[in-house]
């Protein structure tokens, strides 16, 4: 999985560069990735917060009813108040994410 590819990474390159790395077969990881997601997601519904240090923060914030509008029309639409998850990365993804921007400015000249 790296920064080359052009298409989105699924789960499943995520178990195959996982199970490249750690020398296990992919249907065992596959498990292990499912079983992580759905304890992250069972944490973050009964915690409502989960931090994972070096990589971000997840958290259920609730977002207010408003009033929308219809991009077809502009006539006002009323949205409902809904739960919605939000990502905060670490310092670690922001930093090598930046790093990868400096590269792509170097890489187009700008």
């Amino acid at each position: 999985m790296t920064h080359e590819s052009s298409h989105n990474a699924t789960k499943r390159d995520l178990v195959r560069t996982i199970a490249e790395r750690a020398g296990l077969p992919q249907a065992q990881v596959k498990n292990i990735v499912q079983i992580t997601f759905d304890s992250l997601i069972d944490t973050l519904l009964s915690e409502r917060r989960i931090e994972l240090r070096g990589f971000g923060v997840f958290e259920i914030r609730r977002r207010a009813a408003r009033v929308g509008r219809n991009p077809r029309t502009g006539k006002p639409v009323p949205v409902q108040a809904r739960c919605a998850v939000a990502f905060k990365p670490g310092k670690q993804m922001e930093a090598r994410v930046a790093t990868l921007a400096a590269e792509s400015r170097e890489s187009t000249g700008r």
